[in-house]
């Protein structure tokens, strides 16, 4: 019998083959878990988290909300991220810190964000509606702060950021101190460069030695939720003084922070992954519009987004030094829209060049006008320079004055939001937006507040251009402060608005930062 003849080794090429299949199996493997990540990610950032396509979709709770807008064909999504501040889910050494359910009761939203993702652009963007921003609240026949509103659940959140803003929210993602406390703590704490000692008696934040410093959950929510923070200079302690608006940038750059040690500590270590996801996820509230197949075609188009690098602005507010009075009642410290700056950086946010209501000509909207401040004449002087535009005015009228500080609505019937917008423009200050009654069957109805004017009709080739004022009214300037200047008729109190903040962001130079790998400030 002839010996059998032994397999000849398979060709070099075919191992090579072999090696290169193995190698793309791996970086396939490695792709789908930085996706699954890099998503978690964005969400732990804007305070949510993806990552339960995978390991966790069941425990997220789905709650149905009532006025969502339908994604549309360009993909392009609003996500509200709302970080709910309600002490009921508080265990016992939680509540001991931040109170307990009965002591601070309700459900506000401590932080508002919207994250506004583009599929064409591969991009990410955030903007911050600051919690004490004064508008209308839709159902309620009146006006509070933007944070109340979640008061009566996520359905009115979503209304007030679509009707008074003008941007369209896809989805909801709510979620409560616990689960922002379980990222951190699953992650073995974060660290923060601290320049200055600081100190924060309501949120409890205590920083006694500069330097970068170690923090655990509990510690990283004293950061975030710190609004009356002190900071020492020269050994005297220093008041910061912008409340919310100061917050909300530490807010952005612990964020920055946070995400930084989710993809260092998370990526590639199954246990880590699996620790800040589950922390997460049974702590989350979505809306139930957002299936797993939407979660999926999220992540597969996003994996690639460094949230880091996602810009972060805040929409610009015309501060109130004094304490507010709103129909009777002191409302305290509140901050009012600004226009054109707010709707300038929706509009950017948006990826949007053309506005909606700069599409609609003025000729096709009627508008009413009432006076809102009781200054002599200035339902009619508005009206005249509204029609010099090309509205076409429909009547002017008296409304029962709110107080001496006050921000011009523009009302509008539903379906004419485009028509409110187009208005919108025309007039700058303190003036907002409000889906709510109109007068004489106008599609819009414009009440007068403290401090707005109105946009004088396009000057002819060669001519000068100015800003016209409504008797009884002023705009907020550049810089500066800006108030009620005593005209024929005018409102008797100044208001002393400051000027609009800026939408971009400088950190200060005693806020916390991140610390690089010397324990230095980062960049």
């Amino acid at each position: 019998m002839p010996e059998s003849t032994p397999l000849a080794p398979p060709p070099l090429f075919d191992r090579a083959q072999q090696r290169r299949r193995s190698n793309r199996r791996r970086l396939r493997r490695r792709v789908l878990k930085v996706a699954v990540i890099a998503l978690a990610v964005i969400f732990v950032v804007a305070g949510s988290a993806i990552g339960y396509i995978v390991y966790r979709n069941n425990q997220i709770t789905r709650v149905k909300v009532n006025g969502i807008t339908a994604v549309p064909p360009s993909g392009a999504e609003n996500i509200l991220l709302v970080g709910n501040n309600s002490r009921c889910a508080l265990n016992g050494q939680q509540s001991t810190s931040f109170g307990t359910c009965s002591e601070v009761g309700g459900a506000r939203s401590d932080v508002t964000m919207l994250v506004h993702i583009d599929p064409r652009t591969h991009s990410a963007s955030i903007l911050s509606i600051p919690r004490d921003l004064f508008v209308p609240i839709p159902g309620s026949k009146a006006a509070n702060r933007v944070d109340d509103a979640l008061n009566s659940g996520p359905e009115r959140l979503v209304q007030t950021v679509q009707e008074d803003l003008g941007i369209p929210v896809n989805h909801f993602v709510e979620l409560n101190f616990d689960s922002f406390q379980g990222v951190v703590n699953a992650l073995g704490g974060v660290s923060m460069y601290f320049p200055d000692p600081v100190k924060d008696s309501y949120s409890g934040l205590n920083i006694t030695t500069p330097g970068c410093q170690f923090l655990n959950g509990t510690q990283a929510l004293e950061v975030v939720r710190a609004r009356h923070m002190y900071y020492e200079s020269g050994g005297r302690w220093l008041y910061d003084g912008l409340g919310d608006l100061s917050r909300i940038q530490r807010d952005h750059e612990f964020l920055r922070v946070l995400a930084t040690a989710v993809a260092k500590k998370g990526l590639g270590n199954p246990l880590a992954d699996n620790s800040i996801i589950g922390s997460v996820a049974p702590q989350i509230q979505v809306d139930s519009s957002l299936g797993f197949g939407d979660i999926l075609g999220l992540v597969l188009t996003f994996h690639a987004v460094n949230p880091d690098a996602a810009p972060t602005t805040t929409l610009p507010v015309l501060i109130d030094p004094n304490s507010y009075i709103y129909d009777g009642a002191n409302y305290g410290s509140v901050v009012l829209p600004s226009e054109p700056q707010d709707q300038q950086t929706i509009d950017q946010f948006l990826g949007v060049t053309r506005p909606a209501g700069s599409q609609v000509a003025p000729q096709s909207v009627t508008v009413s006008v009432m006076n809102g401040t009781g200054a002599a004449d200035q339902a009619a002087t508005t009206g005249q320079e509204l029609g010099a535009l090309g509205f076409n005015m429909v009547g002017v009228g008296d409304s029962t004055s709110v107080g001496p500080v006050s921000e011009t609505t523009v009302n509008y019937s539903p379906g004419h939001e485009a028509d409110a917008e187009r208005v919108l423009q025309s007039i700058s200050g303190s003036v907002v937006m409000g889906q709510g009654p109109t007068q004489d069957g106008a599609d819009v109805t414009v009440v007068t507040g403290s401090d707005f004017s109105v946009a004088p009709p396009s000057a002819p080739s060669g001519a000068g251009s100015g800003q016209s004022t409504s008797v009884g009214s002023s705009a907020p300037s550049s810089g500066g402060s800006s108030g009620t200047s005593p005209s024929s008729g005018g409102s008797s109190s100044a208001t002393e608005l400051s000027a609009p903040t800026n939408a971009s962001e400088i950190l200060p130079a005693y806020d916390p930062r991140s610390c690089n790998p010397k324990g230095g400030p980062g960049t």
